[in-house]
């Protein structure tokens, strides 16, 4: 029996089990290979911001640098937040050094966020899938165990055929767990040290602002 006949024999639970895996996989996927060329660009593009910042001789020309390589525009906006301008708001209350610590944070974690972004679905998959195929294993065996006892005659034949058949929603859930999981931790790696490069720079930045009143333009 294939994957189509087993489908339809099933009933409103089973099948419901069968879309949802099939849902979480096809997300995760998306999500992986997403996250895969996103990451792939952001590497690259975080180090060449970062050596083009630093070898800038004027802020104006720092930022059309990280304008031509900052294509997830990670780093552009915090080397633009530190542009503080007075408002009459709060923000603009408080000695510079303060005011640039909570715009480059705010500037950080929305990169941050752009960086962790489709990480929630691969660790949800992960660990959910498995326990998903196990329903609908536990369900197809209930049904297949009813209908062996209402046959009167049971034979191993009879058992094993059913059984295994249920089974398939536990190999199933496993095949989609594992793509997410091994997912969730190579690019929970990648982001990991996206991160630290972005969080060294705007230590670095914030500490170029305070200490320069006045920076070239």
């Amino acid at each position: 029996m294939n994957a189509a006949q087993l489908f339809w024999q099933g009933d409103g639970v089973s099948k419901a089990v069968a879309l949802l895996l099939l849902a979480m996989s096809v997300g995760s996927w998306v999500v992986i290979l997403w996250k895969t060329w996103l990451l792939q660009r952001a590497s690259g593009d975080v180090v060449r911001c970062i050596a083009a910042f630093w070898s800038s001789v004027t802020v104006q020309e720092a930022i059309q640098k990280l304008k031509a390589f900052d294509r997830e525009a990670l780093v552009l906006p915090m080397v633009l937040a530190t542009k503080i301008e007075a408002n009459g708001s709060l923000a603009a209350v408080g000695d510079k050094s303060h005011q640039l610590t909570r715009v480059l944070r705010d500037a950080l974690h929305v990169s941050l966020a752009k960086l962790q972004y489709g990480q929630v679905l691969l660790a949800t998959v992960g660990a959910t899938a498995p326990f998903v195929g196990l329903l609908g294993t536990v369900w197809g065996i209930y049904h297949a165990l009813i209908g062996i006892a209402n046959a009167g005659q049971v034979t191993i034949d009879k058992i094993s055929g059913p059984v295994g058949e249920s089974l398939i929603m536990t190999a199933a859930g496993l095949a989609v767990a594992i793509p997410a999981v091994l997912a969730y931790n190579v690019l929970g790696r990648v982001v990991g040290r996206i991160e630290v490069a972005l969080e060294g720079f705007a230590r670095d930045l914030r500490e170029l602002v305070a200490s320069q009143p006045v920076l070239p333009v």
